[in-house]
């Protein structure tokens, strides 16, 4: 008896489910997280030249921002921002703003001590130092009010310039294999569902209708053609006439 019951208790569940309720449980999955950085020690940073405050971890192969308090990463096409440099990570649904002023060769400039043919004595920050001190130094405009970023003889370019780099950066971005393969659908609903989901299916009741008339037509009569009892019929005031 209890094999019965919980077997039509689970039949009326399914059936009371509608149907685009269960396709949405189907196709829900959810963003992976990128692996974490084991990190020996809090990272240092170092200011980018030609950027509005973008900090960067040079030691390590990742590329891992810091910019307006929070951490950023790119892993595989996405973007991921944290409080944290080492946990704490969560999707971020956009490109963010700074990444097209970062130059895409930093790395070799930083290994050179190269900006462009300029000496790069960049300052390395440690972590506690920077967390501190980057709400006060925005607001201060301290790197801006340098104009160099320690780059020797550096003259910043001009903003025309940086927004024509810029466009370029992001079209190039756009054209990057991972960032295509991002932007395809993740996730596509089985064709059957998809055919199902518009469709909601009436009790066919049409059917019953036709046999329930069927079945009333026989014992209804119609009433015959007949022309009313207070006039006589033709022949009978013809023999009135006649007595």
């Amino acid at each position: 008896m209890k094999k019965l019951f919980f077997g039509t208790l689970l039949l009326a569940l399914v059936i009371a489910v509608p149907i685009p309720t269960m396709a949405r449980v189907d196709v829900n999955v959810s963003i992976a997280l990128p692996p974490p950085i084991v990190f020996a020690a809090p990272p240092d940073v170092i200011v980018l030249p030609d950027t509005n405050d973008v900090y960067v971890v040079p030691d390590i192969d990742v590329d891992m921002f810091f910019w307006n308090g929070w951490w950023w990463r790119l892993w595989e096409g996405r973007w991921y921002r944290s409080h944290y440099y080492n946990r704490g990570w969560g999707y971020y649904n956009n490109v963010p703003s700074f990444y097209f002023d970062v130059d895409p060769g930093w790395r070799g400039y930083y290994r050179d001590h190269n900006w462009y043919g300029h000496r790069w004595n960049y300052e390395r920050i440690p972590d506690r130092r920077l967390q501190k001190n980057w709400k006060i130094w925005h607001n201060n405009r301290r790197w801006e009010r340098r104009g160099t970023w320690g780059v020797q003889s550096y003259q910043p370019r001009p903003q025309q310039q940086r927004q024509e780099l810029r466009q370029q950066r992001q079209q190039q971005y756009q054209q990057r294999p991972k960032v295509q393969k991002q932007r395809q659908p993740q996730v596509q609903k089985p064709q059957g569902q998809q055919q199902r989901q518009p469709r909601v299916q009436q009790p066919k009741r049409q059917p019953q209708e036709k046999v329930q008339r069927q079945q009333r037509q026989p014992g209804v009569q119609q009433p015959k053609h007949s022309q009313p009892q207070g006039k006589p019929e033709r022949g009978e005031e013809e023999k009135q006439d006649r007595k």
